[in-house]
């Protein structure tokens, strides 16, 4: 007798691992991880222990977990603080001045609220750089996620580690605080070309390539920052990061909008990964990340929220859907990103493009029980023709039911499991009567 922890049966499982769809499937869980997937059949039961089992009742999808490629989590906190601006004016007028005012309480708050929205529609891996990422990896963990994490590294002073030069000590000490920890990572996260200055660019790079993380920046983002890079440095941002060695498989570029062609090429080249955000880009009026030529030389590629200042939700599944449209829109091509690939981004792709493709994205033996259920049994899920195209164009965040990591029940039913939602909402809502006041005011 198989002696199982979750077994799920009865139901369509989409495995994002090369397999299909299997209508119905069964799925077991020992430990944490993923023992078993196959078809359904009711007979095949009768070897298997489970200490629950969950009937999917033919109408619930079984999946695995988004992954969000990259975010800034604590800013829920600024959600809806300045919108409708151009991204140089929203971040020097308005979330640098804000972040002045930082301090690890309100992003440990901050983190947890993130946390909630996340597990509620259903992400259940996540990229975050910002201030003080200690409380950003506390909040994770304690929240059940799975997490990649790192300290934003400027040439200014920053409200967490001061001088620029102790922000490459503070990411040292963060990387060894979380090493070998279960779910929660650590990579190196200068913020970007025009804020950081070649020295920086080299040693944080240099560090990462020490600890053997993953290296993060925004690039090549706005025309702005080309031009700025342009007349900083006679070059592109993409050249300019390849000038200082930083073009490598270890680098993960959040945005890449404006690339020439040779440009997207050398990416691919170089290994490259790419965090794409096209709801942020668009709000922004940064441009359209040419997603579809990224893809087509092979670059990885993986879907973002950013920020919830920028965006501003934190729901993958709206953002599957706006980046499926945008990019049939500005190239006046119906195909030029279909359903299926745009759901890879943001499971196996994704993972992949964080460095996790072996523990994480697709329902795969032997990887970790990382998985949500999609509630199909709705009026604007009806009728289903293909699961695949729903989960991009109809299916939205709310209508996740239940959110599994590690085998451990995140959210069961809509209820949450390991965060308290209503303190957590009150302490954000007494933390924003304090913004208001300070930042908004002044």
């Amino acid at each position: 007798m198989e002696r199982v922890d979750t077994l799920f049966v009865n139901g369509p499982i989409l495995t994002m691992d090369g397999v299909g769809l299997l209508e119905p499937g069964m799925l077991a869980v020992r430990d944490g991880r993923i023992v078993s997937v196959g078809p359904y059949q009711p007979e095949s039961l009768a070897g298997i222990a489970a200490a629950e089992t969950v009937d999917l009742g033919g109408r619930r999808l079984l999946m695995p977990g988004l992954v969000n490629a990259h975010t800034h989590a604590a800013m829920t906190l600024f959600r809806g603080l300045a919108d409708d601006l151009p991204l140089m004016e929203w971040l020097t007028r308005y979330i640098f001045p804000a972040e002045k005012s930082l301090t690890p309480e309100w992003v440990l708050w901050g983190t947890r609220l993130a946390c909630l929205e996340m597990i509620a529609s259903g992400t259940t891996t996540f990229c975050d750089m910002y201030l003080y990422a200690q409380q950003v990896a506390e909040a994770a963990d304690e929240a059940g996620l799975r997490a990649l994490v790192g300290e934003v590294l400027y040439d200014f002073p920053s409200p967490n580690y001061g001088p620029p030069a102790a922000g490459l000590r503070y990411t040292q000490e963060l990387i060894e605080r979380w090493r070998g920890h279960d779910r929660v990572r650590v990579a190196v996260q200068p913020h970007a070309p025009y804020t950081c200055s070649p020295d920086l660019l080299r040693d944080g790079a240099a560090l990462a390539e020490a600890n053997a993380v993953p290296l993060i920046i925004h690039l090549a983002e706005t025309a702005h920052e080309e031009a700025t890079l342009r007349e900083r440095y006679g070059q592109s941002p993409v050249r300019h990061l390849d000038g200082l060695g930083l073009l490598t498989p270890r680098l993960i570029a959040d945005h890449a909008v404006h690339l020439a062609a040779d440009e997207i090429e050398l990416l691919a080249t170089r290994g490259v990964a790419v965090a794409h955000c096209p709801e942020s880009n668009m709000k922004l009026a940064s441009g359209a990340a040419p997603v579809p030529a990224l893809l087509k030389v092979g670059v990885r590629v993986g879907l973002g929220t950013d920020g919830c200042a920028s965006n501003n939700d934190l729901d993958l599944f709206g953002e599957m859907d706006s980046a499926a449209k945008l990019q049939k829109l500005v190239r006046a091509d119906p195909t030029a990103l279909p359903a299926a690939r745009v759901v890879g981004m943001t499971t196996a792709l994704g993972a992949d493009v964080l460095g996790l493709a072996g523990v994480t994205g697709s329902l795969t033996p032997g990887k970790a029980a990382d998985l949500i259920l999609v509630d199909f049994d709705q009026p604007h899920l009806t009728p289903v023709y293909d699961y695949t195209s729903h989960l991009v164009y109809c299916v939205r965040g709310a209508d996740v039911s239940d959110t599994m990591v590690a085998g451990r029940w995140l959210m069961r039913q809509r209820a949450f499991t390991t965060l308290d939602v209503n303190r957590v909402c009150g302490r954000v809502r007494e933390l924003a009567d304090r913004i208001r006041r300070t930042v908004v005011t002044g």
